[in-house]
């Protein structure tokens, strides 16, 4: 099978998440990377672009040089990855929609959720692909736990409970460190941030596997070290839309903690745990039954579990494989197979409705809010 032609918008050298993309874009196959306009710095992205070996002529200096150079190419790419600081999100995504791109976009898919309401017409309106990338959705346990809720494994979901709560942000004099400060400056990550960071995934985690959607939430914010505006820890409770109860923490200064996302689902009939530090494996316990360890890579799993992994039990693919999983997800779509399981625009605007109900929440002292976005009120 062709190739598609993939492209990068940001993600250059030493970025933090841009390896992952080309590591997972390029593992099974599906995509060549062919384009590229990776650095703020045009002459520095230029040059990394080509050092990764794409020709000069598609080595851009920014997104709109990228979008001209691309448009009218007869082999132009099928994808474009968007993995731009957030306040850039929303114009370079509906710039590349509008021009016939799909597109997959880092999170948060906006700032706003009038923006994101936008990006959900602009890509029914051009029929293209607008995927949000809520990797962690795509390990292959994590599937596995979806279908169990799906099929009835452990009966009507009763509680759902999930954090994202990291130390690397707790110690007070690395305040000013220009790679973690931004994360709580408004200008630049808009209106929330650990929150908006970390916890979105969490919540989107419980909707995924829960296969419900968030609709009203309580917050509680804080910011822990006083030269941070926005909230470096948050407690969120929410309720899903068919009366399932959550409790979401989310930190950056739990001291001790690593990675620190997981996941537990209760149910009327058993229950589901899982930890992306031990992301091979999925907790079971039926009531009244033993605890059971399920591996990736074992017999008896549903069919999404199995399609997302690629070697044999006992051997962990990471994170790489799970960003490579959305990429093998999109593949498909833009084939004509949409997969259920793809986080697509309206994940985005989800998300970004729950982050400022969250906001307002904790301003108004926790008070029960809609947390859905008015287009799908």
């Amino acid at each position: 099978m062709k190739k598609l032609n993939w492209g990068m918008i940001g993600g250059g050298e030493g970025s933090q998440i841009g390896p992952a993309h080309r590591l997972g874009a390029q593992a099974d196959g599906h995509f060549a990377f062919v384009a590229g306009a990776l650095d703020h710095r045009p002459e520095v992205g230029r040059d990394y672009a080509q050092r990764l070996g794409i020709a000069a002529d598609r080595a851009y200096g920014d997104w709109a040089e990228m979008l001209a150079g691309e448009r009218g190419r007869e082999d132009r790419v099928d994808l474009v990855t968007v993995a731009t600081p957030n306040a850039t999100h929303f114009e370079i995504t509906k710039a590349f929609l509008e021009a016939g791109f799909h597109v997959l976009c880092e999170k948060p898919m906006t700032m706003t959720v009038e923006e994101g309401e936008e990006i959900v017409r602009v890509a029914a309106r051009t029929g293209r692909l607008c995927a949000v990338n809520y990797c962690y959705s795509a390990y292959p346990m994590v599937r596995q736990a979806r279908a169990m809720v799906r099929t009835g494994d452990i009966g009507r979901v009763r509680l759902v409970v999930t954090n994202f709560s990291h130390g690397h942000h707790g110690d007070a004099t690395d305040a000013d460190n220009p790679r973690v400060r931004w994360r709580y400056d408004p200008a630049m990550a808009g209106v929330s941030g650990q929150f908006a960071d970390c916890g979105i995934h969490a919540l989107h985690m419980a909707s995924f596997i829960c296969d419900d959607e968030v609709e009203t939430l309580s917050a509680d914010f804080a910011s822990t070290i006083p030269s941070r505006v926005l909230e470096d820890d948050a407690m969120v409770n929410f309720r899903l839309s068919r009366g399932t109860v959550g409790r979401l923490w989310t930190s950056s200064v739990a001291i001790g903690r690593q990675h620190g996302f997981d996941i537990q689902v209760f149910g009327e009939t058993g229950g589901l745990r899982w930890a992306s530090e031990q992301p091979n494996q999925l907790i079971y316990t039926p009531v009244g039954g033993r605890t059971q360890i399920m591996e990736k890579g074992e017999a008896g799993l549903y069919a999404d579990a199995k399609r997302l992994s690629r070697v044999a039990i006992a051997h962990p693919e990471g994170f790489p494989m799970a960003v490579a999983n959305i990429y093998c997800d999109l593949a498909d779509a833009i084939r004509g197979q949409l997969r259920d399981g793809l986080p697509l625009a309206a994940s985005g605007v989800r998300s970004m409705a729950a982050v400022h109900g969250a906001v307002a929440s904790a301003k108004a002292g926790g008070a029960w809010l809609d947390a859905r976005p008015p287009m799908f009120r």
